[in-house]
């Protein structure tokens, strides 16, 4: 079966560090475009970045450059969302999706999705 489980939320207090997992079972990540997208209650989903499959190439919200970096691990089945100096807006729970090949341009247009883990953010 095709599933996705995120793994690593927790609580954090603001200017700490968090490494969310992706792991991928049933399909091979790496010929997908694999995006991190976050939930707030009352909201949508949120793309937070997102990796291409053809070249690598990354994509990040604005408001969290310099502070995520996404990496995949091809031997693992996994992408990884690599979260420092985390702030209290940066609260949700956080979901991994595929696309393909490309990363799209709403979150919309992910394909599947896995359960979600809840990062917060808190002192």
């Amino acid at each position: 079966q095709v599933q996705l489980v995120e793994s690593g939320g927790g609580l954090v207090q603001p200017g700490g560090s968090l490494r969310l997992s992706c792991a991928a079972s049933g399909f091979t990540l790496d010929h997908y475009a694999v995006g991190w997208l976050r939930q707030v209650p009352g909201k949508e989903r949120e793309g937070v970045s997102c990796i291409n499959t053809s070249d690598g190439s990354t994509l990040y919200l604005d408001s969290v450059k310099g502070r995520f970096t996404i990496s995949r691990d091809t031997a693992r089945n996994t992408v990884y969302l690599q979260m420092n100096n985390l702030q209290p807006e940066d609260t949700a729970v956080y979901y991994c999706a595929t696309a393909g090949p490309w990363c799209p341009a709403v979150a919309s247009d992910f394909g599947s999705w896995g359960q979600g883990t809840q990062v917060t953010v808190s002192s």
